[in-house]
Order: C-alpha cells, then sequence, then structure tokens
C-alpha cells in the first residue's frame, strides 16, 4: 500500500487495542479484523504515543456520535468517507447510506477482510488512486440535494492547501448544501507536541504538513463553521478525566487550539 494508506493501520491498531479494553472509548469490534501481520508491525511503532493515540481514539468517537445524532433525525442521510482506511461505521451504526473511497489496494485488502454484503446498512466502496484520478468523476453519479455528511478523519494534515480546497471544491459543486466534519490539525501543533509521531511517519514515507491556519480552505470553498471541539479536551472527557481540562487549557492553551473536531456546511446559492 501507499505509505499514507499504510497508516490507516495505525488508526486501526489504536481502535483495536480500545474494544479490547475494560472500558473501551469507541468499541470498534472490527477493527481487530484488518491488524495482520504486517499491520501489527507498522502499529508496533506507535505503541508509546499515547497523547496521540488517545487523541486518536477520541476524534473516532466523535464522529461516531455525531454521526449517530445525525441519523436520528434523518436515517436516510448519506454519508461519504473520504479517505475511509479501516472504518467500519457503517457495519456498527444504525441507518444511513454509506460511501466510502480510498485507494484500490486499500478497498481490495478490505473487502476481502470485511465484505461489502455483511454491512446491514447500504454501503458502496469506491476505489481512486487520488494521485492520478478524479475525484469529482468519482462522485459525480452520486452528486444532488440529498442531505450529505463528508467524513474526513485522519487526511487533512497530509494534504496541500491548494488539494484540500480542490477537493472541497469539489464537494460543493456536486452536493449542495452539504456538510463536513473533519479533524484539522495546525503547524504549531505537530511542530509542537507532535514531532514525535511526526518523525515516525515520515520515516514510513508519508509526511504530515498541516498548515497555520486549517480552517482557511474551507472558507475560501464557501463553508461555514458551525461547531469547533479540542480532541485532547475530548480524550480527557472519555476518560473521565475531564476535570483536568480547565487547569491544562490554561497551561498549554495551544495543545488544546491546536487539534480540533470541526463541522462545516456549505452554503447552499439563494
Amino acid at each position: 500500500m501507499k505509505p499514507i494508506s499504510n497508516t490507516a493501520f495505525y488508526c486501526c491498531g489504536i481502535r483495536m487495542l480500545d474494544a479490547q479494553s475494560p472500558r473501551p472509548v469507541c468499541g470498534d469490534g472490527y477493527a481487530g479484523t484488518f491488524m495482520d501481520a504486517r499491520g501489527l508491525e507498522i502499529f508496533r511503532r506507535f505503541h508509546g504515543e499515547s497523547g496521540p493515540n488517545m487523541s486518536n481514539v477520541a476524534r473516532h468517537r466523535y464522529i461516531d456520535d455525531f454521526l449517530r445524532s445525525e441519523l436520528a433525525r434523518d436515517p436516510n442521510l448519506r454519508i461519504v468517507l473520504l479517505g475511509c482506511g479501516f472504518d467500519s461505521r457503517a457495519f456498527r451504526i444504525s441507518g444511513g447510506r454509506w460511501i466510502e473511497l480510498d485507494e484500490p489496494q486499500l478497498i481490495a485488502y478490505k473487502n476481502e477482510r470485511l465484505p461489502v454484503a455483511r454491512a446491514p446498512n447500504p454501503l458502496q466502496r469506491i476505489s481512486i488512486d487520488f494521485g492520478s484520478e478524479s475525484l469529482a468523476q468519482k462522485l459525480e453519479p452520486f452528486g444532488g440535494p440529498a442531505p450529505t455528511v463528508f467524513v474526513i478523519e485522519g487526511v487533512a494534515m497530509y494534504l496541500t492547501v491548494d488539494s484540500l480546497r480542490a477537493t472541497l471544491d469539489t464537494l460543493a459543486s456536486l452536493f449542495p448544501g452539504n456538510r463536513v466534519i473533519a479533524d484539522l490539525m495546525t503547524a504549531g501543533f505537530i511542530n509542537r507536541y507532535g514531532r514525535n509521531i511526526k518523525r515516525i511517519i515520515a520515516s514510513m514515507g508519508a509526511q504530515m504538513i498541516p498548515p497555520a491556519n486549517p480552517a482557511l480552505p474551507f472558507q475560501h470553498s464557501g463553508y461555514r463553521e458551525l461547531s469547533s471541539v479540542s480532541i485532547v479536551g475530548l480524550a480527557f472527557r472519555y476518560r473521565s478525566a475531564a476535570a483536568l481540562n480547565p487547569v491544562l487549557r490554561l497551561v498549554f492553551p495551544g495543545l488544546y487550539s491546536g487539534y480540533t473536531m470541526r463541522v462545516f456546511q456549505h452554503a447552499t446559492p439563494q
């Protein structure tokens, strides 16, 4: 698999350990399905990264809860996962019409381990070489005004500003009024608090290149921000340690503001 696709094993491994723990945060019981010997070897490099690992599980849980809330209002909501990795939400969450996109090798591997036919919800998987194939052409058959939420998880920090802007422009043109939930990281955060994990990921051939202001591409593509939540704050809250948040936020403000879960909505033309 490509270097960025290999990081999917890292995220999946964290969720596997979480599911095996006495008090799971997101309880992804399917995560272990994807962790073969290669995946476990990749994950081994990240075992000591307790802070990033906690944040990774926290962001996944937050997205789970957000989607469940949205599906309670609209069980037919269309949910599109860009760079889906080893996401299993279509199997764990009730309702929705699901579309997953990722690199061909990853999709093929995922289909072997967890076939679409086993999903209790409508699910389609689409393979795309993000470097050479058109996202617009892949998504065009599904376009239209039906309510749609895009999940961009663990992806934005690997994209240039121009690439993210182009992606958002595509989504806006094909899916009027769509919403996006994404984890956004600043350059200041990764350089101060994530230098070691950045180094590990670089050793795998992938580069984390978050900008100073990761929300700008959304603003330039006509999206307005609906909410922003600190992922570090979520991590402590899910571990029943929310009492630490006020003190840590005061002492380390960049730790809380530099990595966030945000929801955006594209403004539909009047």
